[in-house]
């Protein structure tokens, strides 16, 4: 189990920042490019291991991916209906967006699989996706656990053989891309127009991936429809390429915000509106982020993103909820240091959906600011922070509980401490942002690795 130490930023953060690709996209470029009827170039796949278990799931069923010299990752698409049945389970690590995708794909094919997952994914709920796809009339079973009437890894996917999937209209109750795209994707292979309707727009990655390749999908305001009645089955193959991770980005401009900084610019980012509810969050907080080299195209917008000096100077408290907590869920604990540093109390609210990623993110990210010395308060579906307005974090040691998010947030708060910051628990920060400790390095931080 490794840790980061990281000493008190002495002198502004300085330069430009590459970062991974984002790992949305990238699951679904793997995913989506294995079931087109050709080949498909993947420019910017993240080397994380998140994304990994994805590609080694296409290639455990029969699917050619492979390096390219250019740095591209070429997937030979096996067509909608090519998948071969695996001879072993599928090891999804610590990724849930791995397990619940491929659950809605694994569900509508004429073989068996499982899915297995590392010992934080073992405890993350899926009857959620499950539930959905078993009215679907989708044949799944997982382990109990910790709360009656849940579900839990490993699955286990029954094939149908000859049968279709059931089309259903599916209205979610907690707005999420996940189960979103799980049945969406299984409603590929279903008899009849599949239909979901969101409580909120989340992340619409899978959206605008299925439609480019020509599936048969509309988007009407909070409605997703697929209906595959009439369509040759064939998904168009063709170049996607990943732009950069916005969460990753978020990282890397509040270590700026935090440690002070001349000019940081992250290139190549990932800007669809649905993905930078963080960029809303600090504009609320009064810091100033410009976006340079604005870029659209059939896939989701990319610019650079770029603070200068004083760009964190007089931050203030705000209060992220509904709509805006959809949109910055991943980035919430970054925020919270952020919080931490305004004048006045944050709330963070209806974030509901923290409780079940890789921690639970609102008692993880409350005992990680208790121990930087900062007052909060946590809540049932949030938390509230009273700002430091000045002071420094307090030097401490802080455990992520294998969380990747935490990790990164608390080496961060390290960086405007009043003494050395030491994270136990990293291991998982390889999973998204496997060279944050170079990429944060190279800015001009100085953080060590044991």
């Amino acid at each position: 189990m490794s840790s980061f130490t990281v000493t008190p930023a002495t002198k502004p953060l300085m330069g430009a920042a590459s970062i991974p690709g984002d790992k949305s996209i990238g699951h679904r470029a793997l995913l989506f490019g294995a079931l087109a009827d050709g080949e498909v170039l993947i420019r910017g796949l993240s080397g994380g291991q998140d994304n990994h278990r994805s590609r080694q799931a296409m290639a455990d069923m029969g699917v050619s991916v492979e390096d390219l010299p250019t740095g591209q990752v070429r997937v030979r698409g096996v067509g909608l209906r090519g998948l071969r049945a695996p001879s072993q389970v599928i090891d999804c690590g610590n990724s849930g967006t791995t397990m619940r995708l491929l659950a809605g794909l694994l569900c509508a094919q004429s073989f068996d699989s499982q899915l297995s997952g590392d010992a934080s994914l073992s405890q993350r709920p899926m009857m959620r996706v499950a539930g959905p796809l078993m009215d679907m009339g989708a044949h799944l079973r997982g382990a109990s656990g910790k709360v009656a009437d849940e579900m839990y890894p490993p699955l286990f996917i029954g094939g149908l053989g000859q049968k279709r999937l059931r089309a259903i209209r599916y209205e979610q109750s907690v707005a999420s891309a996940q189960v979103k795209s799980a049945i969406l994707l299984a409603g590929l292979f279903a008899e009849g127009a599949t239909e979901v309707v969101e409580p909120a727009q989340s992340r619409n990655h899978t959206e605008l991936m299925l439609a480019h390749m020509g599936a048969p999908l509309v988007v009407d305001g909070a409605s997703i429809r697929v209906d595959p009645s009439g369509w040759d089955g064939k998904l168009k193959a063709g170049p996607v390429t990943v732009p950069g991770d916005p969460s990753s980005a978020a990282f890397l401009l509040a270590a700026g915000l935090v440690a002070g900084v001349e000019r940081l610019s992250v290139r190549e980012v990932c800007v669809n509106r649905r993905r930078t509810g963080f960029l809303d969050v600090l504009a609320a907080f009064g810091a100033l982020v410009e976006m340079e080299s604005l870029s659209t195209g059939p896939g989701d917008p990319v610019a650079d993103l770029v603070i200068t000096r004083g760009a964190g100077d007089g931050l203030r408290a705000t209060t992220v909820s509904g709509e805006l907590t959809v949109r910055s869920l991943d980035e919430v604990p970054i925020l919270a240091i952020l919080a931490a540093r305004a004048e006045g109390v944050t709330h963070f609210e209806d974030g509901e959906e923290l409780r079940v990623k890789e921690s639970d993110r609102i008692a993880t990210t409350c005992e990680m600011l208790k121990r930087l010395g900062v007052e909060v308060e946590e809540r049932k579906a949030g938390f509230s922070v009273q700002g430091l307005a000045g002071r420094p974090f307090q030097a401490c040691e802080v455990h992520a509980h294998g969380d990747h998010r935490i990790a990164m947030s608390a080496v961060i708060a390290g960086l405007g401490a009043n003494g050395p910051v030491r994270v136990h628990d990293v291991d998982n920060v390889a999973t998204s942002f496997p060279s944050f400790v170079d990429t944060l390095s190279r800015l001009g931080a100085e953080l060590s690795v044991d």
